[in-house]
């Protein structure tokens, strides 16, 4: 091995490198190999200076410009490295955007400087294709767990992978469990491009040669979109729905979006699909939350999202579509899945 590194060479070795990123602060934000570290050559505001100078004028007036921000800057970066030298015995690897001068640079930097670097080839791009390239071409099989709102999905993954099952839990990963009220009480959703990173990563500690489960989700998952190789496979897929009594489901959902009750939230994810429900549903809801009759609201919005269901479930390959009834516990649903797979 030579002061480089494949994307291919390190991808299920993750735990042999420490990755550290030397893009901007805004490059970095908008999406990221999980676990890497920033430790940014310029700023955003620098990056954006060093760019336009490479349009407008030349290369290299840029790279003048670049040697000059970054001069100053090398005792810092530096010491910004120190903390992760010798981690657990892991190799230190750099990337820019393709692997070009900004690594090239502090790779140097960190090598003259006694801290041995290695450079990912055609850096954070390169991860980006091969990302792409494993949604277009999944090597798993997978098992799409469906059931109307407030059936429990999420615990239902949640027993099976206590049981041995590969999991993926998408809504977890997102942020957000997938409706018009999916991001009460959830932390900020990562990017889309984040999202798919997490995604990726998460795929890869998987075994190939074994079924991963995931819950039935829409294209977007609030504002995360799933990758579309990855949704074309799951649309396609053979889909267990669990049949959960009415009043069980109704008492789940009041549990997910009331606890602690934001009755201004409430409203503005009725807001979102008023159109949907129409006006007599949307007013009855809206009437039903200002007077505290959180039960009667959570039962119109079920209405919705059943007859929704029930129309995705129309358009499903009937041969791909399992029929679970009876799963109103959760233990017992993971066992009839376990038990109904073919």
């Amino acid at each position: 091995m030579g002061d480089t590194v494949a994307i291919r060479e390190i991808i299920g070795d993750w735990s042999a490198w420490q990755i550290i990123d030397v893009r901007s602060p805004g490059e970095f934000a908008a999406g990221h190999i999980p676990g890497a570290v920033n430790i940014p050559l310029f700023t955003d505001e620098e990056r954006a200076r060093v760019g336009t100078i490479y349009t407008q004028n030349s290369p290299e007036e840029a790279f003048k410009e670049g040697l000059q921000i970054s001069g100053g800057k090398m005792n810092d970066l530096v010491e910004a490295v120190q903390p992760y030298r010798n981690l657990s015995g892991k190799e230190i690897i750099i990337h820019c955007w393709r692997g070009g001068k900004r690594s090239q640079a502090v790779q140097w930097l960190f090598n003259f400087s006694g801290t041995r670097a290695f450079r990912l080839e055609g850096g954070y791009k390169a991860y980006r294709s091969e990302l792409q390239t494993f949604f277009n071409a999944n090597p798993f099989t997978l098992n799409i767990l469906g059931g109307c709102t407030g059936a429990g999905k999420t615990e239902v993954l949640h027993a099976m992978a206590s049981k041995g099952e590969q999991v993926i839990d998408l809504e977890k990963l997102a942020n957000h469990r997938g409706s018009a009220f999916g991001a009460i009480g959830e932390p900020q959703q990562p990017t889309t491009e984040q999202f798919e990173n997490n995604l990726f990563q998460t795929f890869l500690t998987m075994d190939p040669a074994k079924e991963v489960w995931l819950e039935n989700e829409s294209k977007s998952i609030g504002k995360a979109h799933i990758p579309d190789g990855l949704w074309d496979q799951m649309r396609t897929s053979r889909l267990y729905t669990i049949e959960v009594d009415r009043e069980i489901r109704l008492d789940r959902a009041l549990k997910y979006y009331s606890e602690p009750v934001d009755i201004e939230l409430l409203k503005s994810s009725f807001n979102r699909i008023a159109k949907r429900l129409g006006g007599l549903d949307y007013q009855t809801s809206i009437k039903a939350l200002e007077e505290g009759d959180l039960r009667g609201a959570a039962s119109i919005a079920l209405k919705y999202y059943d007859k929704a269901y029930q129309f995705q479930l129309a358009s499903w390959p009937t041969d791909k579509l399992v029929r679970i009834d009876q799963c109103d516990d959760v233990h017992t649903a993971a066992d009839k899945l376990l038990l109904s797979k073919i």
